[in-house]
């Protein structure tokens, strides 16, 4: 007999909760198939057989929060060789996986929509790990949605949200609208493990760091020619688009090298100073924000970043982005500006000491040189924790930033 364990799911994370599981018990299953997946506060992660054989029993079922070391389940004598033969078989296959892809659950939205019947593509179109666990929480099949945008035609969150959002039937919607105790026109959803932790720590960041906002602005002009010139040339050469967010990246290296404070956190009544960049990227996805991590940002060119940045985005839609990617900052640099903010003051990631918020690029009346002139500009804010970073390096900060936005050549003479 072999037991099933949860792994270790990375820095400061403890427990997680049996999202789904993938196989039954008695089923056979080959070395390292996914048999289970779990959700912790960050990511979804898949646990793999750690060996061919039967599975014997199911200790944790799904919904069940679990620690790292417990048991999930164990395995037991078998070759594991019926579990390829089940994806082989054309006319088996559908009648089994059918009712573990489509079983109903209630839903507050409707669950019968456009797109298609039974799910007799769900092999061709296999779901990503986050996008099967929402599509079970409604009661959507692979057949409804039919080819995904992953890789290989899979499904990913993404498209289960463009199809939940479509318009549903007219005469599904009376069945989907169940009445409510809680009077006519709410909902009451439960917070997923991620979105519980981002609210926990945001407020935790407020509780515990002396956090304060400082705001300049920056003059896009340079920056856009320099990008509008060279970015064709770029993309050919480096097969990937030139953005700000790279010379937003290079600007926040070169400063938190002059203030390493920005750069630093405190633990318990010592600062710990880094002599390396781990720039964190906050990045929106299906299910909240998360802030995948460009380790040595130093280290990077600007076509490094920009394809970093591009990885991790997808990655994020995709759900597939690793515990490990997420730890380890030392900076953060959140961009409400692609969102249309003008201006916001945005939390510390703890136990950071600084984040960078862009904005909006807006053109605005500046005065140059004596003369009105219209400039694109957008606003930059420094949020600190003033227990170590003071107000006198928290505004030269800023200032380093945006003079390295505004003349990249700054950047490129370390200056």
């Amino acid at each position: 007999m072999t037991e099933i364990l949860v792994p270790t799911l990375g820095e400061s994370v403890t427990t997680a909760t049996v999202a789904r599981w993938l196989k039954k018990a008695g089923e056979s299953v080959a070395a390292d198939e996914p048999l289970v997946e779990l959700e912790t506060d960050k990511v979804t992660v898949e646990v793999n057989a750690p060996s061919a054989g039967t599975i014997e029993s199911i200790a944790a079922d799904e919904g069940a929060e679990v620690e790292v070391g417990g048991l999930l389940g164990t395995l037991g004598a078998g070759s594991g060789a019926s579990a390829a033969p089940k994806a082989a078989a054309p006319a088996a296959a559908p009648a089994q996986a059918a009712p573990k892809v489509e079983e109903p659950r209630p839903v507050a939205g409707p669950v019968s929509r456009p797109g298609g019947a039974e799910p007799t593509s769900a092999t061709s179109h296999a779901p990503l790990p986050a996008a099967a666990k929402m599509m079970a929480d409604n009661g959507i099949s692979a057949g409804q949605i039919g080819q995904g945008s992953a890789k290989d035609g899979r499904i990913a969150k993404g498209d289960v949200l463009e199809f939940l959002s479509r318009p549903a039937p007219a005469a599904a919607a009376p069945a989907a609208k169940a009445p409510r105790a809680t009077g006519e026109g709410e909902e009451r959803v439960k917070m997923t493990r991620l979105r519980i932790t981002i609210a926990r720590r945001l407020k935790e960041a407020q509780n515990t760091a002396a956090m304060l906002t400082t705001f300049n602005e920056v003059d896009m002009t340079n920056a856009m020619a320099l990008r509008s010139e060279y970015k064709d040339a770029f993309e050919k050469k480096h097969g990937v688009k030139l953005g700000f967010m790279s010379f937003f990246v290079k600007a926040c290296v070169a400063a938190l090298q002059e203030f390493p404070a920005v750069n630093a956190e405190i633990d318990g009544d010592e600062v710990v100073y880094k002599h390396f960049v781990n720039m964190g990227i906050a990045v929106g996805g299906p299910s909240g924000l998360v802030v995948p991590v460009l380790r040595n940002a130093q280290d990077l060119s600007f076509a490094g970043i920009e394809k970093a940045i591009g990885d991790f985005g997808k990655r994020v839609r995709d759900g597939q982005l690793k515990l490990e990617e997420m730890a380890g900052g030392s900076f953060t640099i959140t961009n409400g500006g692609i969102y249309g903010s003008l201006m916001s003051t945005p939390i510390l990631n703890p136990p950071q000491s600084g984040i960078l918020g862009m904005h909006a690029i807006k053109e605005r009346a500046m005065v140059v040189g004596g003369k009105i002139e219209v400039r694109p500009m957008m606003y930059i804010a420094l949020s600190y924790d003033h227990r170590i970073v003071d107000g006198k390096e928290a505004v030269s900060f800023l200032v380093r930033v945006k003079e390295g936005v505004e003349d990249a050549r700054r950047l490129l003479l370390g200056l």
